[in-house]
């Protein structure tokens, strides 16, 4: 028989773990189901934002609707939730998991997804110190000829926002920047429905597809390769 390899996403969030443990992020979870209060309201995103259409997200058909996540941030209002329930005065995480999207899939997007979404607050945290991380992090997963931009943006949850861009060059084809991740510092209404001062502690925080880390690390030319279940896949790759 065969020996089984592990799944290209596992390793890639074994890896990613490892990198930002060293850097003092904790790894945290939460629940797939998610309510509007932690996936949309506590970050700042108004009830006649886009986001919440239909178009972009799935909705339950309960009396009170709950939506399956659209992005791991919800588990980062939790996690900020827990700090001022605890008295903390700082904190930094990050969150591997699947999200869902109602979007049509091409080579670049799919409708369910595995998102790496990370924050650090404290008293003096500040963009410095997101564009460090980021840098520490994509040196040591991508290696030392990772070509990384920072674009200015605009999210619900953050204030100011960038883009941050990475250059995605598959064998054979034609390179371009890959839009890999949003971030910014956390907006203080964001810092404000957690139940903490935004006077007293600020923070950074970031939502980015995981796959295409992977995609571009490895040159993988279509993140629905991820998902198929052909096992060829999986067996291209090296653990």
């Amino acid at each position: 028989m065969h020996e089984g390899k592990i799944h290209p996403i596992t390793a890639a969030t074994r890896d990613i773990a490892d990198i930002f443990g060293r850097m003092g992020f904790s790894i945290e979870y939460g629940p797939e189901l998610e309510d509007d209060w932690h996936n949309f309201t506590a970050l700042n995103i108004p009830v006649d934002h886009p986001a919440r259409d239909m178009q972009d997200t799935f909705w339950t058909k309960e009396d009170t609707p709950r939506v399956p996540r659209t992005h791991t941030t919800a588990v980062s209002i939790r996690c900020l939730e827990k700090m001022a329930k605890e008295g903390l005065t700082s904190y930094r995480a990050i969150s591997p998991a699947k999200v869902f999207r109602n979007e049509r899939t091409d080579l670049t997007h799919e409708a369910q997804f595995y998102q790496l979404d990370g924050f650090a607050v404290g008293p003096d945290v500040t963009l410095a110190h997101l564009k460090g991380t980021f840098e520490t992090f994509f040196r040591e997963f991508l290696g030392p000829e990772a070509k990384v931009r920072f674009r200015p943006s605009f999210f619900g949850f953050t204030e100011p926002s960038v883009e941050v861009d990475l250059w995605f060059q598959p064998e054979g084809k034609e390179g371009r920047w890959l839009e890999y991740c949003g971030a910014g510092m956390l907006h203080p209404n964001v810092i404000r429905n957690a139940g903490l001062d935004p006077e007293k502690v600020q923070g950074f925080a970031w939502g980015g597809g995981l796959e295409r880390l992977i995609m571009i690390k490895s040159g993988v030319p279509d993140v629905r390769m991820f998902h198929n279940g052909d096992i060829r896949f999986v067996h291209g790759f090296s653990e």
